[in-house]
């Protein structure tokens, strides 16, 4: 597996945005596979960027119009529309105000029948500890009553390339964030799992450390495929699967399918000519997405989009298409799972 030359920069999407429309218009059009299935997006972002890059609900909405059956989304946070001022620890709180707003716009049925951000995951600094508290108790009021967990990033490698998203490592072992998520946990709210891949046998730790919060790992649980990574794929596979197969033995994970454009670096999209179809990116991605559907079942892992990060190599209808491939051979109550069902429980939508 050859290194992505779009990702070597330390700051992971300082170099893959905004998505060049003019390459992904390369990428030849494909009939939409089962296109009554009903689909929630388990993982997007909006925002706008001082830099100008946008992804707001009428750009998203482009995407969701490609063909496939979006009932409802869930937005992750993506450090999008900070208060400008207040209590540091307070500011992280503007972002579910404005995706509130954003999701207000679509409920209003005006856009669409797609419930955008029907359910909100956003960040609070789990390492205030107990002091976290009114900063959750504040998303509550802002989200309108979608506010659904907390994403607080763990991922971290050693190698600067990576491009971590926490600046330290072990964070999930730090007692002070261990008692913000106790109090996480004590409000009902879910707590969204961002690691890499070398990083998972700490998850594990954590997970069992704390058996009556619910975990959602996200993408794939996080494998990694350039920089130190590249041409490693069979001892990645390796590390990523045991640990992996721990966390399936822990009932209160489950986990999100997709999410691996940028991280698992599994085609170099920087040189390609154009996106790959579903096909493709199917076969790429198979052996990650149909090992987790084997540990976890079909009522344990949720399909996402990742978008629009994943818009850097391929385009909606593809990448769903190519979800819908991988679980071509489950049973029609397995795919109600796998594309809403488990999605609908977890977030509470």
């Amino acid at each position: 597996m050859a290194p992505n030359r779009s990702i070597p920069s330390p700051t992971p999407y300082g170099r893959i945005f905004p998505p060049d429309p003019a390459w992904l218009a390369r990428q030849p059009p494909e009939p939409v596979l089962e296109p009554d299935l009903p689909i929630v997006d388990a993982h997007h972002h909006l925002w706008d960027r001082p830099d100008g890059n946008r992804y707001l609900l009428d750009d998203f909405l482009a995407d969701l119009r490609s063909g496939h059956n979006v009932v409802a989304t869930v937005f992750v946070q993506c450090h999008a529309m900070y208060r400008a001022a207040g209590p540091e620890e307070m500011r992280p709180v503007g972002e579910t105000e404005f995706v509130a707003g954003q999701a207000a716009m679509s409920a209003s049925g005006q856009y669409g029948p797609t419930r955008v951000a029907a359910g909100i995951v956003g960040f609070a600094d789990l390492a205030l500890g107990d002091r976290v508290e009114p900063v959750l108790e504040a998303h509550v009021r802002a989200a309108g009553g979608r506010f659904r967990g907390v994403r607080h990033s763990a991922a971290w490698d050693a190698d600067p390339v990576i491009g971590n998203g926490h600046p330290h490592p072990h964070l999930l072992r730090r007692p002070e964030f261990r008692a913000g998520l106790r109090r996480l946990t004590a409000m009902g709210l879910a707590f969204d799992l961002w690691v890499f891949h070398p990083q998972l046998p700490e998850a594990v730790e954590l997970v069992r450390a704390f058996p009556d919060t619910r975990f959602v790992l996200g993408h794939c649980g996080g494998p990694l495929g350039y920089g130190p990574y590249a041409g490693r794929r069979d001892e990645v596979f390796a590390a990523w699967k045991a640990p992996m197969a721990e966390l399936a033995r822990c009932p209160n994970v489950v986990v999100k399918l997709g999410g691996m454009m940028m991280r698992l670096a599994a085609y170099d999209y920087g040189a390609a000519e154009a996106p790959p179809g579903s096909a493709r990116l199917a076969e790429l991605w198979r052996p990650w997405i149909e090992t987790c559907i084997e540990l976890f079942g079909a009522d344990r892992c949720l399909f996402e989009s990742n978008f629009p990060v994943e818009k850097m190599g391929i385009g909606y209808a593809a990448l769903w298409n190519a979800f819908k491939r991988i679980a071509a051979g489950a049973s029609p109550a397995e795919k109600a799972a796998l594309f809403a069902g488990t999605a609908r429980r977890v977030y509470r939508l």
